[in-house]
């Protein structure tokens, strides 16, 4: 596997001007609001009336700004794309190096929470921005989908000095994390993930004998892909044309993006993650994810690297063992926890760290 690519490696620091901050509180201020008359067919007026005031009088950026500084940044040319990460190493030496991918509408912010447990248990970690979201940006070109990054992830994994590591991940990470230890499966030890999205195939006969608990779990998926889910459809055929509205409007941005935060993480972890992407002005490009990667070719045989899903109960999506086990022949662990949510490293970091160190843990002494 060949990537192209600079091979330095550059501090980073988030350095906000004031200015920036003043033209978005501006915004905030004159923000039109749409009204309620259709407000139970999408994220609520009132809610986003609720976001907006915190956004403009009780939220504090450069806190947060001070909190991403303190761990240590880099950025570095992979392929063409700068990709920006956090590299924080445990006190152990011999640790083992994890690289964790978020998802949409999260970023780096999503790991924060999780940071200090698996370091303390022995772990380095790499935290990148997927290429076209926050820091690594602008996209010099197109064609970043779940492959490209995964080829860039081992690169920067290489470049790092990491010959041998785990791979984690949550929404688009948990597809970026299993596609890179399907491809760098002779350095990757092992993949931990919060999602599988494997869903029928379409073939004749595939749902008919579906045990009950699988078949609740395809129904809950339907009924989310029916209730929430046209943001994919949009993402995936025409994100352009959304992104038009979401680069002028912060609230729009914050109301888009807010509708899989939900109630369920507090409102500063909600902004924080908004105000990234506004501040690097990568609504449209992260949302250009999904177009192309639907546009990628489907894998074209099973992951036979070591598994493992960690789930919880108060995800949007369910994960079908029959399909999942279809995709990835080596799911070792797959242990459901009462609760949490789609962002388990926010809501419920000792539990998702405790499992993740499990699995790593029973690979190493295998």
């Amino acid at each position: 596997m060949t990537v192209s690519g600079s091979a330095q490696i550059a501090p980073f620091r988030v350095d906000v001007s004031d200015d920036t901050l003043d033209d978005l509180a501006r915004r905030l201020a004159h923000t039109r609001f749409a009204d309620e008359s259709c407000s139970e067919a999408g994220i609520s007026t009132s809610y986003v009336r609720e976001l907006v005031e915190y956004w403009r009088s009780g939220y504090d950026w450069r806190s947060w700004e001070g909190l991403l500084n303190s761990y240590p940044q880099y950025t570095t040319e992979i392929d063409g794309q700068m990709i920006h990460f956090l590299h924080i190493r445990s006190d152990r030496p011999d640790g083992l190096p994890l690289i964790l991918t978020h998802g949409w509408p999260g970023t780096v912010v999503e790991y924060l929470d999780i940071v200090e447990p698996l370091t303390r248990a022995g772990y380095h970690l790499v935290i990148p921005s997927i290429p076209g979201f926050g820091y690594s940006a602008p996209l010099n070109d197109r064609g970043w989908n779940r492959q490209r990054t995964a080829r860039a992830w081992a690169e920067l994994m290489n470049r790092l000095g990491y010959h041998r590591y785990g791979a984690v991940g949550n929404d688009l990470g948990s597809t970026i994390s299993l596609e890179l230890g399907h491809l760098d499966s002779d350095h990757v030890t092992g993949v931990h993930v919060t999602q599988i999205f494997s869903t029928p195939s379409g073939a004749p006969g595939e749902l008919t004998d579906l045990d009950p608990g699988s078949l609740d779990r395809w129904r809950r998926l339907q009924r989310f892909m029916a209730t929430q889910g046209a943001y994919l459809t949009v993402h995936a055929n025409q994100p352009h044309t959304l992104a038009h509205a979401l680069a002028d409007s912060p609230a729009g941005l914050l109301a888009w993006n807010a509708q899989l935060f939900g109630h369920g993480v507090d409102p500063d972890f909600t902004i924080t993650n908004v105000m990234i992407y506004w501040l690097t002005e990568t609504a449209g490009s992260a949302m250009g994810f999904y177009h192309e990667d639907s546009r990628s070719p489907a894998p074209s045989e099973p992951t036979s690297i070591p598994v493992a899903l960690a789930e919880f109960t108060d995800d949007v999506f369910a994960s079908i063992p029959r399909f999942a086990h279809r995709d990835h022949r080596n799911i070792i662990s797959w242990n459901q926890f009462q609760g949490g949510g789609h962002y388990a490293a926010h809501q419920e970091p000792t539990r998702l760290a405790n499992d993740i160190d499990a699995f790593y843990r029973r690979l190493l002494t295998r």
